[in-house]
């Protein structure tokens, strides 16, 4: 038996045309998280990466892409397939933000957009794939 859980993150864009990442679990990873009840997917993308990074002001922008991993929960004891959704997002004035170290984040960084070989050296292959996509868009 199988369980979908939804969840719903992006890729947030800086005026200095850099990109957002968080650096979890020994990995770079983009920030999302999952779907709260009662709420739509666009505001779970934005709830979560406002939750993950302390950016505020974010403008949610086109969605880039969907994947989907599983994964086995020892919590809920069964196989999961998790269906991310994945946003472009930008702000519009620089911020630093601060990582939630509850969820394990130990630091973000603004990479630039055209330098990204350090974060997708040590990064998901789903991860891969949405930058791919984003670049492409």
């Amino acid at each position: 038996m199988s369980t979908t859980i939804i969840a719903a993150g992006g890729i947030v864009m800086n005026p200095k045309q850099e990109i957002l990442w968080i650096f979890r679990r020994g990995f770079w990873d983009l920030p999302k998280g999952k779907l709260d009840p009662g709420e739509t997917i666009p505001q779970c993308a934005l709830r979560e990466v406002e939750e993950e990074t302390g950016i505020n002001d974010i403008q949610l922008n086109e969605l880039i892409t969907i994947t989907y991993h599983e994964y086995f929960d020892k919590y809920l004891n069964t196989q999961v397939t998790k269906e991310t959704h994945w946003y472009k997002m930008s702000i519009q004035d620089l911020q630093n933000g601060i990582p939630q170290t509850e969820e394990d984040i130990e630091k973000m960084e603004w990479f630039p957009i055209d330098v990204l070989e350090i974060p997708m050296q040590h990064t998901y292959e789903n991860i891969k794939l949405v930058i791919a996509a984003y670049l492409k868009s």
